[in-house]
């Protein structure tokens, strides 16, 4: 019975593998080239970082409402389908050029119901992942570098496509990789999570009082903070410093490779230390990314290597964050503490750095952007160390 337990559970885990892949298929093409799209069309560097910043601010509420009735439902994969045929619909309105506000209403619409997709689909998918309590990383790891691969697909073939065809195609370009969006999610095996009659009261206030976990929402905070300057701004700084929309495409592919690589081969190396102790390195690597990106963007070699560290500032980062917050919310909780992490990670973050960001840059230049989340980089270590030190007392009282 438990062969054929485990068997059922890989079966399901296929239908998720795609969904992932074709996801950030659309997020591949669309956050790196939204800026340059709306660039294209004739608005300003404020404007810009307005209408992107509006993703995050859907991540303010969006999640957490689709994560609590997920849990309280068990219906997650329900939902999921009804996020994806909702964004599809909205994203119609892309082809209508019927002004800022129009535009901002639409891209409210999408984000609202795509950005609950991933905390509900990595809250089913933690679910199948583990064992006994357990989080299986090199299972987890294996499902979600396909999303890594449908990112580095699009992000390479829309470059191209736009640096040939121009950026008018950007509204077709949304609405195919939504279908495809929807129909893997219409794919996924109908599954619901037993809720009993005492699991609907499972509260989430006690587990965020644990000193652990809000210094753990505070280091993500800040290190995504940090990755703000690459999901707004790093396409319009190297369209500024001269770089084609192809070197644009391929600098993002070579982040998405060595994402893929750590997906594939994470179970080999996260054993090596604690996942606090990641938390820690993940924050302090960030921190020299961000640095090497502000002040060496023109030396091409210096640019490929920030890029690189990838694997370590976004890919062991969030494999690290799942693993702990499957710790800190089991069961009825997942969902919430999915969506927690989105609102703490991409939510205030998105929206403080997309606004701070486009004044920032407004006033100062773009690298002006980078240099400010490099400081965002440290204080993401120092908070990072204090979930470590809280995780391994003994060893800092000897430190």
């Amino acid at each position: 019975m438990p062969d054929s337990d485990t068997s059922a559970r890989r079966r399901h885990l296929i239908p998720f593998a795609a969904l992932s892949a074709s996801y950030f298929a659309h997020i591949g093409f669309f956050n790196p080239y939204l800026p340059l799209w709306l660039k294209d069309m004739g608005l300003g560097i404020f404007a810009i970082s307005l209408l992107t910043s509006i993703q995050a601010a859907t991540r303010l509420f969006a999640p957490y409402a689709w994560g609590a009735l997920s849990d309280h439902t068990g219906e997650r994969v329900k939902l999921l389908r009804l996020g994806a045929s909702v964004a599809l619909l909205a994203s119609l309105g892309l082809w209508f050029n019927l002004g800022l506000w129009w535009l901002a209403a639409v891209l409210l619409l999408m984000f609202t119901h795509t950005s609950a997709m991933m905390p509900m689909s990595e809250s089913a998918m933690a679910h199948l992942v583990s064992s006994g309590g357990a989080f299986d990383a090199r299972r987890y790891g294996r499902v979600r570098l396909w999303g890594s691969m449908g990112f580095l697909l699009t992000v390479l073939l829309a470059g191209f496509w736009f640096e040939q065809f121009g950026m008018a195609h950007f509204p077709a370009w949304t609405v195919l990789t939504l279908l495809a969006v929807v129909i893997s999610a219409w794919r996924l095996p109908d599954l619901k999570e037993e809720v009993h009659g005492h699991a609907r009261k499972v509260a989430v206030w006690p587990v965020l009082k644990q000193r652990a976990v809000q210094w753990l929402f505070a280091s993500i905070f800040f290190h995504v903070l940090s990755h703000m300057g690459i999901y707004v701004f790093f396409s319009l700084y190297l369209d500024s410093l001269g770089y084609s929309k192809t070197m644009i495409g391929l600098l993002w592919a070579v982040s998405v490779l060595v994402e893929i690589g750590w997906f594939f081969t994470q179970s080999r190396w996260l054993p090596l230390m604690s996942l606090t102790g990641w938390l820690v390195l993940c924050g302090a690597v960030t921190a020299l990314r961000m640095g090497l990106t502000a002040t060496s963007a023109t030396v091409l070699p210096v640019l490929l290597l920030a890029q690189m560290l990838h694997a370590l500032t976004f890919a062991a980062h969030h494999s690290v964050c799942t693993a702990l917050l499957s710790h800190h919310f089991p069961g009825r909780l997942r969902g919430r503490g999915q969506a927690l992490y989105t609102v703490a990670g991409y939510g205030f973050p998105g929206v403080l750095g997309g606004l701070a960001g486009g004044a920032l840059s407004a006033k100062y230049g773009l690298a002006a952007v980078f240099i400010a989340t490099c400081a965002t980089g440290l204080i993401a270590t120092v908070c990072a160390f204090r979930v470590w030190r809280l995780q391994h007392p003994a060893s800092s009282s000897h430190g």
